[in-house]
């Protein structure tokens, strides 16, 4: 048995079983990345999906991802690789690529407007290893690298990649504790330290999903946006306002409504000079 690092979950994980992330494994008494180079998805797309809207808009980008999330969120848009029964059952057929041969694949696409990779659609972190392996092939070939992150990780973990990231969008997923722990499974304090040292490493951009009858007041989001302008550079940080729609565990309630999600972005534009609404 050994306990893994990455998040606060510090999972004690038994020789060959897997971690609360479904990523992570116990092989000889050391705590490894069971997903490492095992993609499940990987599309050229542009760079405002990720979304980022203020780091080379109008360019497209390599977009890779694998299996594993050390949160739980119950409206998962990508639960087919992320945290599902699903998830689980085709981690150990997803197609195996080495960072050599992902960073070529990035290289050749240039002449498409590649700009380089995203690493994305599951959680990248629980499988850190394999985004800092890959991201120095890419630096080195000229190219830029992406992360779309829920930001759940150790500051030692973003320590080993920050040197080779060149911009990223974090789930600041809502502003109180309690949705965090209760609904998410996770943790707002580590996530506000991950975004704090981000934005000394890079372009950083967060995203906000408003979900009905969660994270949609204007006092919790007067408050995150708050927060962020009190960031470095924090009133020039972009921040997405998102439309939640019923999807994975959470159908009991409607789709937000987009006046709301209007609404929101503007108590945002209050404090933040760049404030974008999405899925509207």
């Amino acid at each position: 048995m050994a306990r893994c690092d990455v998040c606060f979950h510090h999972c004690d994980i038994p020789e060959g079983q897997r971690g609360f992330c479904g990523a992570r494994t116990c092989k000889d008494g050391k705590v490894v990345a069971g997903n490492y180079g095992r993609i499940t998805a990987l599309a050229l797309d542009p760079i405002e999906k990720k979304p980022l809207r203020r780091f080379h808009p109008d360019s497209m980008v390599l977009s890779v991802g694998s299996y594993g999330c050390n949160l739980r969120c119950p409206f998962c848009q990508n639960h087919g690789i992320s945290w599902s029964a699903e998830a689980m059952a085709c981690a150990d057929n997803a197609e195996i690529l080495t960072p050599e041969a992902l960073a070529e694949m990035a290289v050749r696409l240039k002449s498409r407007g590649n700009l380089g990779l995203a690493f994305t659609y599951n959680e990248p972190l629980v499988g850190w290893e394999f985004v800092r392996d890959t991201a120095r092939l890419t630096r080195e070939a000229g190219l830029l690298n992406v992360l779309v992150t829920n930001g759940t990780a150790e500051l030692k973990i973003l320590e080993h990649i920050a040197p080779f990231i060149d911009a990223m969008n974090i789930d600041l997923k809502g502003f109180t504790e309690r949705y965090y722990t209760n609904v998410l499974g996770g943790s707002l304090e580590m996530v506000k330290a991950f975004i704090e040292q981000a934005v000394q490493q890079c372009h950083v951009e967060l995203t906000t999903l408003i979900v009905p009858g969660e994270n949609d007041s204007e006092d919790e989001i007067r408050a995150l946006s708050h927060w962020v302008a009190g960031l470095k550079d924090g009133r020039s940080i972009p921040l997405h306002i998102s439309r939640f729609f019923p999807r994975f565990h959470m159908q009991d309630r409607p789709a937000t409504g987009v006046r709301q999600v209007c609404r929101l972005a503007d108590v945002a534009r209050e404090t933040l000079r760049y404030v974008y609404t999405g899925n509207c």
